[in-house]
């Protein structure tokens, strides 16, 4: 059994101890740099991580009809770092309440006690499930968030701590060696006034002699882009397994929409089986003490379950469509619609007549120009005629 007390930040900052009183005029004055020369460098990133990801899981879900003895704040850090918490009456109201299992096992070897020791409510008790108490789970197997977060957070611990270092050598674009004091010093006189941003001059040839560089960014060059890329892995993967999207692109460039959907299928399976156990544990509650409390997805969680989960069967709605186009089908036929059918059939001689009465015109205006060429020939062959009779 966890305790929010095993995620307590200790004082890892440099110069003054960090004051927990916010509010006042100094308050940027306590943001310091950390300390990585910290031996629990790891430690201190790791919980950073961990406490992040509680802060965005943390509102996973949104809780209608709780008592105001029963914070959501408070029972969802129950629920996800211990994986179970217990609901019980205490003089007259409800709390959740942390404990542990004990006592026989029930047919399916599951424990029936819910051993609860509250200082402050000064309560001690061994419950009895579903009889003087509700254990609502997490998750079907009761294991929580905790193990996860961390999981995933000593992963970026270590990646983070060796770009830190990758970093620090990329600074160094070569290294300077010299056998003697007196070139080193020439040598370091040389670097400072470069960094001030004056120009300085060598008068010795001892000093090209006996200097010799070495470049080292061939070695670094290509470190920490894959220290990034394994950061961004780390990262996607962490938020798809809590249900959140966030695409990896180890392709190094733009992906399909079929590539920005394969990580669909894993945003649901873990946060679903959440719901389910909250559902069922809260309508326990309800039928022992009375209460109308509900439990749903919130915010960006249950937008991703609408797009993926209930926005795939969008193509069903069309299927009540169907009847209304057999019914259209079916009035076809109906008696309203036979005489408009025909009166159309009726209009179209109308159409076609006016074909044939350009053709009869066209007709009559080959005749005509027939008649008149007849006619120029006849008087064509009349003057020969004529020449014939004088020769004569």
């Amino acid at each position: 059994m966890y305790d929010l007390k095993q995620l307590s930040f200790p004082n890892v900052w440099k110069g003054d101890k960090m004051s927990k009183n916010f509010g006042g005029d100094d308050d940027f004055s306590l943001i310091k740099q950390l300390d990585f020369s910290n031996e629990s460098l790891k430690d201190i990133i790791t919980r950073q991580y961990v406490r992040y990801m509680f802060n965005r899981t943390n509102n996973i879900f949104r809780y209608e009809g709780l008592p105001d003895t029963i914070p959501v704040r408070n029972l969802e850090l129950y629920l996800q770092m211990n994986g179970l918490t217990g609901i019980a009456k205490v003089n007259g109201n409800l709390y959740a309440l942390v404990g542990g299992f004990g006592g026989s096992p029930n047919a399916y070897y599951e424990p029936t006690i819910y051993t609860v020791a509250n200082p402050y409510l000064n309560y001690n008790a061994m419950l009895k499930n579903e009889k003087d108490c509700v254990v609502i789970y997490n998750d079907s197997t009761y294991f929580g968030l905790r193990d996860l977060n961390i999981l995933y957070a000593s992963l970026l611990a270590e990646n983070k701590i060796t770009m830190r270092l990758a970093d620090i050598n990329l600074r160094s674009m070569f290294l300077i060696s010299a056998p003697d004091d007196r070139t080193k010093k020439s040598a370091d006189a040389f670097i400072e006034n470069l960094e001030k941003g004056k120009m300085s001059t060598v008068g010795e040839s001892q000093f090209f002699d006996g200097v010799k560089v070495n470049p080292t960014q061939s070695s670094y060059s290509n470190t920490l882009t894959d220290l990034i890329e394994y950061e961004q892995y780390l990262k996607a993967s962490w938020f798809n397994d809590l249900g959140l999207d966030a695409n990896y692109n180890m392709k190094r460039e733009s992906l399909n929409s079929s590539e920005s959907q394969m990580n669909d299928d894993a945003l649901i399976p873990l946060i679903e089986d959440m719901l389910i156990q909250r559902k069922t544990g809260i309508e326990k509650v309800n039928e022992m003490f009375g209460t109308e409390i509900s439990v749903e997805l919130n915010s960006i969680w249950k937008k991703n379950q609408q797009l993926i989960v209930e926005g795939l069967p969008e193509e069903e709605p069309e299927e009540p469509e169907e009847p209304e186009t057999e019914e259209s089908e079916a009035e076809e036929p109906e008696e309203p619609e036979e005489p408009e059918t025909e009166e159309s059939e009726t209009e179209e001689p109308e159409t076609v007549d006016e074909p044939d009465t350009i053709i009869e015109d066209l007709k009559e205006s080959i005749e005509e120009l027939t008649d008149a060429i007849e006619e120029i020939a006849d008087a064509i062959d009349e003057p020969e005629e004529g020449d014939d009779n004088e020769s004569e």
